[in-house]
């Protein structure tokens, strides 16, 4: 592998985000049509009216936020229930050319919230203990369904803050037929072409023995298209995007981390247009743009800077034990920072074998909550909870009216958003003391040990699913503690944004005056970053500071 050159490397992340960020705009504009209604034609348009007709419903019975939240609760506790049980019956089950047989009932309840809450944290193997019907029909149907239940909270979110004086904000039923029918589908369809294409396998052999070696076989393209798509990560393989029949060349790997970050960019955009000012859009987009260019440039500059105790045996050049060698740092960093900025949790190198301030900055972007860009939809809702909490805090210190698009931010709508925006740090910090005090829980003792069990744990509250990989969280108190941070993190702020959205719902919007503080200008922009750096600076910086921090010391003085 050649040197990287920083300046081309630059230029080339630079292009990739403005590629990103043209196909952001353009898809924007069809999710608007798709949520209002728009494309309901032809014969996606019949497939749609007949799931209404079948589950009892139509695009006019709307629902206040307790009904929509719900019917979230009753779809994903349904969708448990069913995953849970096929991965019991496994064995019993047909598509399983290799026989594997049940998952244990822990791994299978850890493994079932998993996919279930779009973390896809994996504690198993996949290609050593799925069966091609539990990859296809319990995994990469919750890929689709995790991905959809986020959009649809995003959007019934964007109609409670733009819509005025009503106690609707849609119908989870419609909303979730409409994101899987009309948007990750087609994209994921094309997607898993476009892979196959580039050699990304898609069969249901038998795995085929060469000598002493197994190699592993599988419909793994349709999965991996979703995957990526849906910021879901959980791989076919266990080495993830790693694994040559996931991500085998260098445009593989442009397109993955393309695909990551596709739907969460364009959901600042679709609210732009239902709010009728694509400022507000752009704002929050800025917000977002900005922490990831920050974070890609300083995963970058760590990576390069390499190991001095490597140096010092007279290895030159950078690191890149553990990264991906076939796309080179620039590509490594990129899906890197993709992957964590988002709630994806692909890799395609191992997190664990970054330098200690390289991991630092997967580890900052998960912990801020997965705002930039987050998840599909659940990236949308969380950095309006922090929208909220800046727009609160800026009016207490300038003395003007708490107000976003008209409304007033009152004490109901304060509470939602701190529940939005504390929860997945408190989990962090709850568990991962907890973690610390039991004997044999750390993967490994000093800081390192320290940065994989807080890694693990905000992975899973924030709903990611990578991990730093030293850690052995196959036990008991990982596989139940971990279930419970997944369900919590996922379910408790969906559930508070949309409490939020029906009060924003119900009022009226006022005319801006003189005490209104805008919220679609930069200044606005540099005080959301400078509110988000500081909720996850102030809440995780001890942990920072006594784990990559320490271990950077370390490192660096020769210890």
């Amino acid at each position: 592998m050649t040197s990287p050159d920083p300046l081309m490397d630059a230029v080339a992340a630079a292009l990739f985000l403005l590629l990103v960020t043209g196909a952001a705009l353009l898809l924007s504009g069809y999710l608007h049509r798709v949520f209002s209604g728009s494309v309901s034609v032809g014969l996606p348009g019949r497939i749609e009216r007949a799931v209404y007709r079948l589950i009892g419903t139509s695009p006019e019975e709307e629902e206040g936020w307790r009904g929509y939240a719900r019917d979230l609760l009753i779809f994903n506790g349904i969708g448990f229930l069913a995953l849970f049980a096929l991965l019991l019956l496994q064995g019993a089950l047909p598509l399983n050319p290799q026989g594997f047989g049940a998952f244990d009932p822990l791994t299978a309840l850890n493994a079932a919230v998993s996919f279930v809450t779009n973390t896809d944290w994996q504690i198993y193997s996949g290609e050593v203990s799925a069966s091609y019907l539990s990859q296809m029909a319990g995994f990469t149907v919750q890929n689709f369904l995790s991905a959809a239940t986020g959009l649809s909270i995003a959007i019934a979110v964007m109609r409670g803050l733009t819509r005025r004086s009503t106690d609707r904000i849609g119908n989870f039923w419609v909303d979730m037929t409409r994101s899987v029918l009309y948007v990750l589908l087609p994209v994921a369809l094309a997607a898993a072409l476009l892979l196959a294409s580039q050699g990304v396998i898609q069969n249901l052999d038998a795995y085929v023995t060469a000598g002493p070696q197994t190699i592993a076989m599988g419909p793994v393209a349709s999965q991996v298209a979703i995957k990526l798509l849906g910021t879901n990560g959980g791989g076919f393989f266990a080495a993830n995007s790693a694994h040559p029949y996931e991500n085998p060349t260098c445009v593989t790997n442009l397109v993955e981390a393309f695909l990551i970050l596709l739907v969460p960019a364009a959901l600042p955009f679709v609210f732009g247009r239902m709010a009728g000012s694509m400022r507000q859009g752009w704002a929050i987009y800025a917000v977002m743009l900005t922490i990831y260019a920050a974070a890609l440039g300083g995963l970058y500059a760590a990576e390069l800077a390499g190991n001095p105790l490597v140096g010092e045996l007279g290895v030159l050049g950078i690191s890149m034990e553990g990264k991906e060698v076939r796309s080179g740092l620039l590509g490594t960093a990129l899906f890197a920072a993709s992957t964590t900025a988002t709630s994806c949790g692909a890799v395609d190198a191992m997190h664990d074998s970054l330098t200690p301030l390289g991991g630092m900055v997967p580890m900052i972007l998960i912990l801020l909550g997965e705002v930039v860009f987050g998840g599909v939809g659940s990236g949308f809702y969380t950095i309006t909870g922090f929208v909220v909490v800046a727009v609160f805090i800026a009016g207490l210190m300038i003395g003007r009216t708490p107000e976003f698009l008209g409304k007033k931010i009152e004490a109901a709508e304060m509470r939602m958003a701190v529940v939005t925006v504390l929860v997945p740090g408190i989990l962090v910090l709850l568990l991962s003391g907890i973690a610390l005090a039991l004997p044999g829980a750390m993967g490994n003792p000093g800081p390192h040990g320290l940065s994989e069990a807080v890694y693990a744990f905000a992975s899973m509250s924030n709903n990611n699913g990578s991990a730093f990989a030293g850690l052995d969280a196959t036990g008991p108190f990982y596989a139940l503690a971990g279930a419970f941070a997944m369900a919590v993190g996922r379910f408790a702020p969906a559930v508070a944004m949309l409490a939020l959205a029906g009060s924003m719902a119900e009022k009226k919007a006022v005319p801006p005056g003189p005490g209104t503080l805008p919220t679609a200008s930069p200044a606005f922009v540099a005080w959301m970053v400078l509110i988000i750096l500081l909720v996850g600076g102030l809440t995780f910086f001890p942990l920072l500071a006594m784990g990559p921090v320490a271990e950077y010391l370390m490192m660096a003085g020769g210890v």
